[in-house]
């Protein structure tokens, strides 16, 4: 090395808030800890960074090698450093944060992953290292987001129908929302558009929408300001 310097060096690692929505209420991904340290503990899925990657490489490359999702809405969360938070030694996580929906997705443990599955975000396991307080800001960021960006649409099927989109922002934001104002507001906007299908079942048959991305995106271009 031509250039070097006496001052330690933090491990650099990644760890992923991996969010999905399965019709009830919201979820979390969560791996079972194959290694010391905390083996046998939930955590979320991550790892060390390689020398030769970015962050954002490392991070889908973990979520492949110990979940096998790939491919997913993926976008870097923060940064934790507190000395101490990691019992190997000084280790630095950047944090993301995924979406993606359980149904396609179902929970594969693999690597130094003794296991991985869905877990509801109102009751989870007691989470290794400094892992819950990743989650905590990861949930505080999504309920954030999902007010100005349409992400939501990430954690629904391609066709939905209101009131499924009603229900996930209610479980994201964690509280009620008046139907008749959130079903006004959202059929103003051209980026959600009506389809010739309908549910079928004991129920009533509720229109299936879908989101316009290109649409959105042109709107966007425009100075258009998504709001909810």
């Amino acid at each position: 090395m031509p250039f070097t310097y006496e001052y330690p060096r933090p491990a650099l690692t990644v760890d992923c808030v991996v969010f999905g929505f399965d019709g009830d209420g919201l979820m979390v991904l969560l791996i079972r800890r194959g290694l010391e340290p905390f083996m046998g503990s939930w955590a979320l899925p991550g790892g060390f960074v390689d020398m030769e990657e970015n962050l954002d490489e490392a991070a889908r490359r973990e979520l492949l090698e110990e979940t096998h999702l790939k491919e997913v809405f993926l976008e870097q969360l923060f940064t934790f450093g507190n000395p101490g938070r990691d019992p190997r030694g000084r280790v630095v996580s950047v944090a993301y944060y995924a979406l993606v929906r359980p149904d396609q997705n179902p929970a594969t443990g693999d690597s130094d992953a003794a296991e991985a599955a869905w877990h509801p975000v109102n009751h989870l396991p007691p989470l290794a290292f400094d892992h819950a307080d990743i989650l905590r800001m990861g949930l505080e960021r999504l309920r954030g987001k999902i007010r100005y960006q349409p992400i939501g649409f990430e954690l629904l099927p391609k066709h939905f129908t209101l009131t499924q989109l009603q229900e996930l922002y209610e479980a994201i934001l964690g509280r009620g929302i008046d139907k008749r104002n959130f079903r006004k507001k959202l059929l103003a906007y051209d980026f959600l558009v009506p389809t010739d299908e309908f549910t079928t079942g004991a129920h009533r048959p509720a229109r299936l929408h879908r989101f316009d991305r290109r649409r959105y995106d042109s709107l966007v271009r425009k100075g258009f300001h998504f709001e909810l």
